[in-house]
């Protein structure tokens, strides 16, 4: 059940208004079964994987807390670790097995096939459960919370389960933390106007986002990046310039929808994205992209593996591991590697030249709160992550190399012969693509300071509403009921 279908459209309302009908103390009980509802509605077998993972973190953080209480702190300590071990392992193995085992297994017989041994390993056509990183990375961090002593463990199974599987996130996170999440399943919610409304609105924007923005970009990415032998150079850097709003806008529009409905239902889920393309560097940009993730990595990888609490070296090998992992979290093929090679390399990089551009900054007397010296930043970061987004969205590393090659090719003539309206986009629909990034662009610049969302609100009444029903109708003519639309799924439920 997608966000951006009729289904959700029936299914939200009707979740949130028995919601408030129903008595507190039932409530987590109506949320759990509609959760399981909506992640079973894209196959049943899915609620097998997300039960089996649930009682595993359930009963490890339950065996955790029991061995805290053992007086003996040698045998506690051994205890935690052991229990700690067995909820990572069990879960990885299942993350492993369904998600990469292929591909390591093809990886290792290839590699082993340039020296001549021969080897087969029997590959399995695995059903994924849709969205199995996001949950798997939320019930692990359940487990380690309660060894850290964060939390305590949740006696309740039902409401763990809910914690696990709650609908808003469940799909393409933000991937929450117990500590912030685990507990509001306990809190009364109210049914409030203002953050109904709010919440309303920010799902809204996110409807904007993916079907008018998202998904019209995605015609001309596919067009191109479905066949990358077919085309040249501008061509192919206006697709993977339009891929970088695609995928910003997908993911974004799938976290600010989630936010929305958790608010509308009383409960704050954490923002995932902060307006990542006005970045200066890529340390920068990783603040602010997939935010969630990007802080399960430094609490539950980088950290432990030392952090920058070491010598350079390690600090760097820290780096490497934490993206090489983040490649791999993504997708089970060598491109995805490389794009969390990249943004790696990009990093350390940025931190060995770093006395060299102060200097460079100094010598030259550049005064770095100009705007124009800004926006240079801006732009080289935003090239680098827009040239690693090549990899990410190629398929495969072959289409990546020869897209790479094809896009040093001069064309401008594309702009002039029409060509450039035979990339899946008409007149139209490209000057709507236009028009869509310039407002995602102005909003972007808008929220600098204060939320749009607290801006509209503080405008009189006719300005408001005509704000609201403007979106809506523009989503109704440009989006899902449009000429020609073409509805996708979100890009990080396949991960």
């Amino acid at each position: 059940m997608s966000f951006t279908s009729i289904q959700f459209l029936i299914f939200f309302p009707i979740v949130t208004l028995l919601y408030f009908i129903i008595k507190q103390k039932y409530r987590w009980i109506w949320l759990l079964i509609t959760s399981y509802y909506f992640y079973m509605s894209w196959n049943p077998q899915y609620a097998v994987t997300i039960a089996f993972s649930t009682v595993i973190t359930y009963l490890s953080g339950l065996l955790i807390e029991k061995a805290n209480k053992i007086s003996n702190e040698k045998q506690s300590g051994q205890l935690k670790k052991m229990w700690v071990f067995l909820s990572l392992f069990i879960n990885l193995l299942i993350l492993f097995f369904l998600k990469y085992y292929n591909f390591f297994t093809y990886s290792i017989a290839r590699m082993l096939s340039y020296i001549h041994i021969s080897i087969h390993f029997h590959t399995y056509d695995l059903l994924l459960p849709i969205g199995i990183s996001f949950y798997t990375f939320q019930a692990l961090s359940y487990t380690m919370d309660v060894y850290r002593n964060d939390v305590k463990a949740e006696r309740n199974l039902g409401r763990y389960a809910l914690f696990v599987s709650f609908f808003p996130q469940l799909v393409a996170g933000p991937i929450e933390k117990s500590k912030n999440l685990l507990f509001q399943f306990n809190e009364y919610h109210s049914f409030d106007y203002i953050r109904v409304k709010n919440g309303l609105l920010l799902i809204l924007w996110g409807l904007f986002q993916k079907m008018i923005v998202a998904d019209r970009l995605g015609q001309l990415v596919n067009t191109i990046y479905d066949n990358p032998s077919n085309y040249k150079g501008f061509e192919i850097i206006i697709a993977t310039v339009f891929y970088a709003f695609q995928i910003y806008c997908d993911f974004s529009s799938y976290s600010d929808i989630a936010r929305g409905a958790a608010e509308v239902l009383g409960f704050k889920l954490s923002r995932n994205f902060d307006r990542p393309y006005f970045s200066k560097s890529i340390k920068e940009f990783w603040r602010r992209w997939h935010m969630s993730l990007t802080g399960w990595f430094r609490d539950y990888l980088y950290i432990p593996l030392g952090g920058n609490r070491c010598s350079k070296l390690r600090n760097y090998f820290n780096i490497m591991v934490v993206f090489l992992v983040s490649g791999l979290w993504h997708g089970a093929a060598i491109n995805f590697l490389v794009w969390g090679t990249l943004h790696g390399i990009y990093q350390i990089i940025g931190d060995v030249l770093k006395p060299v551009k102060n200097e460079i900054k100094k010598s030259l007397k550049l005064n770095t709160n100009r705007f124009d010296y800004k926006l240079v930043q801006v732009l080289v970061t935003f090239i680098m992550v827009d040239f690693a987004w090549i990899f990410f969205r190629a398929g495969t590393f072959t289409n990546a190399i020869t897209l790479i090659k094809n896009m040093f090719y001069f064309n401008p003539w594309v702009f002039l012969d029409g060509s450039i309206f035979k990339l899946g986009l008409d007149p139209g629909d490209f000057l709507i693509a236009l028009l869509s990034l310039v407002v995602i662009i102005v909003a972007n610049l808008a929220q600098k300071t204060r939320s749009l969302r607290l801006e509209i609100s503080q405008r009189n009444t006719v300005i408001r509403w005509s704000v609201y029903f403007t979106t809506i109708i523009i989503i109704l003519i440009f989006g899902i009921y449009g000429p020609g639309y073409n509805p996708q799924q979100f890009i990080y439920s396949h991960f």
